[in-house]
């Protein structure tokens, strides 16, 4: 027996490599350009300028990582070139932890693919991104689940770190423009501190809600389908989409993550219409709860779940 199932594999991939375009996306576009043509704009007039940035939250599983990642792809892709004629572009940093400002000066070397040693200096290791960056004709650096660099508690090592992202804005040599990401109490955080807030745009995602979001579920389930090659008219239903909202604790991320596991369990089958079974296996699969016992299969369900039930279990991780 192989652990690799190449039947699965071929049927999640095309899944798993889609995108799809959400209204929202249309605000975090027009940020991004706001911010993008404002530091080519200061750049072009050759004096030293501050850099602007954005600040993108939502609740866990909310999707704005592969939403943030995607502009970021997207302009990396373009190749907008400097003075110099080096294509400028960005590097993501992903914070699993808090961090000193010296660590986060050694994951941004990681992402510049310059590593260093810890035994530098604080100085040495900031003075070497900025170095790189400048040959490297980075520009930008967005950092994922930027909340974990803050504590409820550490209200001076909060002021640093929320002092070092200004600083990078307003380098004099080599200014960034920061992408910020990661859940709402990321904002609480920002906000109080005035000189950073002034350079952040903000983008913020909100949870499923409304006739409107319900009717943007439907399309997703169908645009998926379309994908795998499997019709959703047998779930093309408003109750569908309600319960379906539900069970993911209104998280778009989660939907997209469930519909994604139904069609594939639907396509194993070797069927062409998905049903309401699909989701039930789906979800008993992701939430460890008996086969039988879901939104999708109880009649009561809003009275047998509660959200926070819901997503304790189905987030196997903390943003």
């Amino acid at each position: 027996m192989s652990y690799l199932n190449k039947e699965k594999r071929d049927i999640r991939k095309p899944l798993l490599e889609a995108y799809y375009r959400f209204p929202r996306r249309e605000l975090l576009d027009q940020q991004m350009e706001h911010v993008v043509t404002d530091y080519f704009t200061k750049l072009d007039i050759g004096k030293p300028f501050e850099a602007r940035g954005l600040i993108v939250t939502g609740e866990s599983r909310s999707g704005k990582t592969k939403e943030v990642n995607s502009v970021v792809e997207k302009f990396n892709a373009e190749g907008v070139k400097l003075p110099s004629g080096m294509p400028a572009r960005f590097v993501e940093c992903t914070l699993s932890g808090m961090l000193s400002w010296k660590d986060l000066g050694i994951e941004v070397l990681e992402a510049l693919g310059t590593p260093m040693r810890a035994q530098r200096t604080q100085s040495h290791i900031w003075n070497e991104v900025e170095k790189q960056a400048r040959l490297q004709g980075v520009i930008g650096i967005h950092f994922d689940e930027c909340q974990h660099m803050f504590t409820e508690t550490g209200k001076t090592t909060n002021a640093k770190v929320l002092d070092g992202f200004k600083s990078l804005c307003k380098h004099k040599r080599w200014p960034f423009v920061l992408i910020l990401s990661g859940v709402p109490d990321l904002a609480t955080f920002v906000n109080p501190y005035v000189q950073l807030k002034e350079l952040l745009f903000p983008v913020h995602f909100e949870k499923i809600g409304g006739l409107d979001d319900l009717e943007e579920m439907n399309n997703l389930c169908f645009a998926y389908g379309e994908k795998g090659d499997v019709d959703f008219a047998p779930l093309g239903t408003k109750d569908f989409c309600e319960r379906l909202a539900f069970a993911c604790g209104n998280r778009w991320g989660l939907v997209i993550e469930l519909v994604i596991e139904a069609l594939t369990l639907c396509k194993m089958d070797g069927h062409k219409d998905i049903s309401i079974s699909y989701f039930e296996k789906a979800f008993a699969q992701k939430s460890g709860l008996s086969l039988g016992f879901s939104p999708f299969s109880v009649d009561d369900y809003r009275e047998a779940f509660s959200e926070a039930q819901l997503l304790k279990l189905l987030l196997d991780d903390e943003e």
